[in-house]
């Protein structure tokens, strides 16, 4: 599944192209993309014709839409991604893609918007917004600044917690949380409640430049340690997405079609059999939570206990 990185490339994008447009109509085809809208697509449809674009939000991996429909309140349109959901940039002219479920084509005649979605895991959705309860427009310190949504945040994400690249983040209250935890700390990282927007990949990447094995034990870790995990979480999505994100074919892609080259410098996430960067020691892989982990036997010592591990090429066949 495409990770802050990929998801805030693609929300760039549509801040770029979209925000600011009035929807002129909505084509939703097919109840699976709407499956999220209890009203369905019909009710999607309508509900979307009419309304101006006035601002384009992400928390984490998840995106959305602030929509108003004329004389109504603002709204949020979820876009759930999926596994392979793009929002694709096009002339209306053009012939849609295949595997395209929704369009918004504009009043202005303009480019229209295009979901499209392989493997139809994602899909759309009109959401209430409600107050962010991470973010209530305040400093530490206590002067007010303006706030990071400012219209809010969709009522289905205001249970994910803030992402390592808003100021909301609170760094050392994650670390006191982390430290309390007696899991492993490759799935603690994984954990949208308790910090969103790493997934599987640069997990595996902020565990490579910590030295730490995901199977550590959150409270075996100092504060200290945990703190520097956080950071390379930071730093390599931060990383990654001046690169455009992680692209490894043609499903993670921007707006305007184009992949991501942050592939081309992952230290760890994929690279079974290959010498890691620091030690030249062949990277291996293992199972973790129905995923594939990769990390180096020498920087990355595991913790007591077997577990499989495999270096062989090719041995990737698992959900990334």
């Amino acid at each position: 599944m495409p990770e802050l990185p990929e998801v805030e490339v693609v929300r760039r994008g549509v801040a770029a192209h979209v925000v600011g447009r009035t929807i002129g109509r909505a084509t939703v085809s097919g109840a699976r993309v709407a499956r999220r809208h209890e009203a369905g697509p019909e009710d999607l449809a309508r509900r979307l014709a009419g309304s101006a674009v006035l601002h384009a939000d992400r928390r984490g991996k998840y995106l959305w839409l602030v929509v108003q429909p004329a004389g109504g309140v603002p709204e949020a349109l979820v876009v759930h991604l999926g596994m392979s959901g793009q929002l694709l940039v096009s002339p209306p002219e053009a012939q849609p893609a295949r595997h395209t479920h929704a369009t918004l084509d504009f009043d202005d005649g303009g480019p229209s918007l295009r979901f499209v979605d392989q493997r139809t895991f994602g899909g759309w959705s009109l959401r209430p917004l409600v107050p962010d309860p991470h973010d209530p427009g305040r400093t530490a310190e206590g002067p007010e600044r303006p706030p990071r949504h400012p219209y809010g945040i969709a009522a289905s994400v205001s249970h994910i917690a803030p992402d390592p690249l808003e100021p909301a983040f609170d760094r050392a209250a994650v670390v006191r949380s982390l430290k309390r935890r007696r899991s492993a700390v490759k799935r603690a990282l994984l954990d949208q409640g308790l910090v969103s927007g790493i997934g599987n990949i640069y997990a595996d990447e902020a565990l490579w430049r910590a030295g730490v094995h995901g199977r550590r034990e959150c409270t075996a870790l100092s504060k200290p340690a945990l703190a520097r995990l956080l950071e390379h979480a930071e730093t390599v999505m931060a990383e990654a997405l001046e690169l455009g994100g992680t692209s490894f074919d043609a499903l993670y892609v921007n707006v305007n079609g184009a992949s991501g080259y942050f592939d081309r410098s992952l230290n760890a996430y994929g690279q079974v059999g290959r010498p890691c960067a620091r030690c030249q020691t062949p990277l291996m892989r293992e199972d973790f939570m129905n995923r594939s982990s990769f990390f180096c036997p020498h920087c990355q010592p595991r913790p007591r206990g077997p577990r499989k591990a495999s270096p062989a090429p090719g041995a990737l066949r698992r959900r990334r």
